[in-house]
């Protein structure tokens, strides 16, 4: 009598409330919501981990920079030619470095750097702390008294916030120098004049809306790399997903917030 009871109750709560794919998904995103959750507890409250964020900020800031610089020239030699011939037809040719200025700034300068973040910063931090995981080193943390969520987690989340805006802002420069470029090369034009016009075109709203996206795809990228990475599988095949996943949702969720962005930002604007 009292086994039919066990088995009567073990099937009731392995069956699902909605389905077993929304069970997990809620489960999921209850979970997600407890790590941010715990990462605004532990970045406020002390000691804090300056030399490992400023660690973390080298890491992501100056070993991206290569990466970065290479991207953003060529983002803006090649956004100039696409451009150059549409122009080329009404005859407005003259307006390129304002759509060049305007584009870069307000769009393409923030994305390119959130994506070439995601795959390069946020697939090492998924796979550092995942393979940490699996060799059981924040165990180890845990219990020599080390707290490891503050010390791996919340410095890393704050270095890629502060660091992703920063490369943003360069990603900027850089891609309108390789437009200048192009744009001497066909048009002639000066470098005095073209930075007159690419300034006269943007606003402290585009350049202020820059920043404040660059610093949200920040936190995303790092507190997805660091949530696939904490809670990886254990074995090296979980390494693997950890960075594999790491880097897919990073991207997916900057791609969600550009489109939320460009329409509160254009609400702001009022056009």
């Amino acid at each position: 009598m009292q086994s039919d009871t066990t088995n009567s109750a073990n099937k009731s709560s392995s069956k699902p409330v909605v389905t077993r794919r929304l069970d997990k998904f809620f489960l999921n995103l209850a979970d997600v919501s407890a790590f941010v959750g715990r990462f605004f507890r532990e970045a406020f409250i002390p000691p804090y981990e300056f030399k490992e964020i400023i660690r973390q900020c080298y890491e992501v800031g100056y070993r991206s920079l290569l990466l970065i610089s290479t991207t953003g020239f060529i983002t803006g030699i090649v956004f100039t030619n696409q451009s150059r011939p549409s122009l080329s037809e009404f005859g407005a040719t003259s307006w390129l470095p304002s759509l060049i200025a305007i584009a870069i700034v307000r769009a393409l300068g923030p994305l390119v750097t959130a994506l070439i973040a995601s795959g390069k910063v946020g697939s090492s931090i998924g796979a550092e702390l995942g393979s940490m995981n699996v060799t059981e080193q924040i165990d180890a943390m845990e219990v020599s008294g080390t707290n490891p969520f503050k010390f791996l987690v919340v410095s890393r989340v704050l270095a890629t916030s502060i660091t992703i805006p920063v490369l943003t802002m360069y990603t900027i420069f850089v891609g309108l120098l390789g437009a200048f470029i192009n744009v001497n090369q066909n048009e002639q034009t000066s470098f005095v004049s073209y930075f007159q016009e690419v300034f006269g075109a943007i606003t402290y709203t585009d350049i202020f809306a820059s920043i404040t996206k660059s610093i949200v795809f920040g936190f995303t990228i790092g507190m997805v790399g660091c949530y696939k990475g904490y809670h990886s599988s254990k074995g090296t095949e979980g390494v693997g997903k950890a960075a594999n996943a790491s880097v897919v949702t990073a991207m997916f969720l900057v791609f969600i917030e550009e489109l939320l962005s460009l329409q509160i930002i254009t609400a702001i604007r009022g056009n």
